[in-house]
C-alpha cells in the first residue's frame, strides 16, 4: 500500500474504534481501499465483537454509508429503521441504507460471544462512520 493510504486508513480506524465505547463492542479494522471504478468512494470494513449479553446504543452511520453486515459467529439482534427486530445467525447478513437508523444492535445470546464483519461503501473523505444517538 502507498504510505498516504496507510496513514489515512490508520486515522479512519482510530475514528471508528473511538466512536463505539469499549465496554459495548470490540471494533477492529479488517480492510479499507478506494474503489477504483467509482471515484470518491471507498470500502472500509471492521469486525465488531460483542461479549455475551453485549450491545451498543442506537446510532446512525455516515450519511454516505451503505453497509453490508455479515455474521461471522454467534447471533446478533438488529433493528434498522422501521423494519422488524430480527436475529441473524452465523452465515446470515443484512444491509443498511445511507442515513439508516440502527435502533438495536446486540448479541442475541447471554452465554456466547458474537462477531460480525461490517463493510461500508462510503465517501472516501468520510471521517466519522458511527454517530451515537443523543439521549
Amino acid at each position: 500500500m502507498r504510505p498516504h493510504v496507510l496513514v489515512a486508513f490508520a486515522a479512519f480506524m482510530f475514528l471508528v474504534t473511538s466512536s463505539i465505547q469499549a465496554d459495548e463492542a470490540k471494533v477492529a479494522p479488517a480492510f479499507g481501499a478506494a474503489i477504483p471504478n467509482i471515484p470518491g468512494k471507498s470500502l472500509k470494513a471492521v469486525t465488531v465483537e460483542y461479549a455475551p449479553g453485549g450491545k451498543s446504543g442506537s446510532h446512525r452511520h455516515a450519511k454516505s454509508a451503505f453497509i453490508w453486515a455479515y455474521v461471522l459467529e454467534g447471533a446478533f439482534r438488529s433493528k434498522v429503521d422501521d423494519g422488524p427486530e430480527r436475529v441473524y445467525r452465523a452465515g446470515e447478513w443484512w444491509t443498511e441504507n445511507p442515513g439508516a437508523h440502527h435502533e438495536v444492535s446486540a448479541n442475541a445470546s447471554d452465554t456466547a460471544p458474537a462477531k460480525l464483519l461490517a463493510v461500508f461503501v462510503v465517501d472516501s473523505d468520510e471521517k466519522t462512520l458511527t454517530i451515537p444517538d443523543q439521549h
